[in-house]
């Protein structure tokens, strides 16, 4: 009988069946990842824009550091006053021209007298009264009043202060040229204004 080639034969399709239900059991329709997919939002989060300064105002910016090399200037100034051998102070830093020579020429005559100047000066309510910025070499004017009460001519021999007028005046307004050079704003002008402030 020919029954061996039969039973051979549902071996085989009964085994061809199992692999593929297998197969198809070991496989989906869906997406191997579990996860939902995902949609691009429908909004993106915004961010405030950052704060940006208003750019500042030339002129002032001008009248400022102007303001600012002119009191640099008087401490400077103080300094060289004092200093019996008249070295002292950053002077080219801050004046040029008239104002620098002023202060040398003064600076020498007090040491051929034997004298300093000792204290303070002060330089009460600078104010920038006018900036001229698109000349080739800006320039700025300052008004203000220089208090010289705190300061004391001495000789430098016997420490004493020296005689001076009564009536000279110890706060007195001054005008100021500042101009802004390649290397900074120099003090070029302090011409006292002859009156009292």
């Amino acid at each position: 009988m020919t029954r061996t080639p039969t039973k051979n034969r549902w071996r085989k399709l009964a085994f061809a069946c199992a692999v593929s239900a297998l197969a198809v059991g070991c496989t989906t329709n869906e997406p191997t990842s579990q996860k939902p997919p995902t949609t691009p939002p429908t909004s993106t989060p915004t961010t405030a824009p950052p704060k940006t300064e208003a750019p500042a105002d030339p002129v002032e910016t001008a009248k400022k550091e102007a303001i600012a090399t002119y009191l640099s200037h008087w401490k400077e100034a103080e300094k060289r006053y004092a200093d019996k051998a008249g070295k002292a102070g950053d002077l080219k830093k801050y004046a040029a021209a008239a104002a620098l020579a002023q202060v040398e020429t003064d600076s020498a005559n007090l040491r051929k007298k034997n004298a300093v100047i000792l204290g303070t000066v002060t330089v009460d309510n600078p104010a920038a009264t006018s900036a001229d910025i698109n000349r080739k070499i800006p320039n700025v004017i300052i008004l203000s009043c220089l208090d010289v009460s705190r300061w004391t001519v001495t000789d430098t021999d016997t420490q004493k202060p020296a005689a001076l007028p009564k009536n000279r005046l110890l706060r007195y307004a001054i005008k100021a040229t500042v101009e802004k050079w390649p290397e900074g704003w120099r003090v070029i002008r302090d011409e006292p204004q002859g009156k009292k402030c």
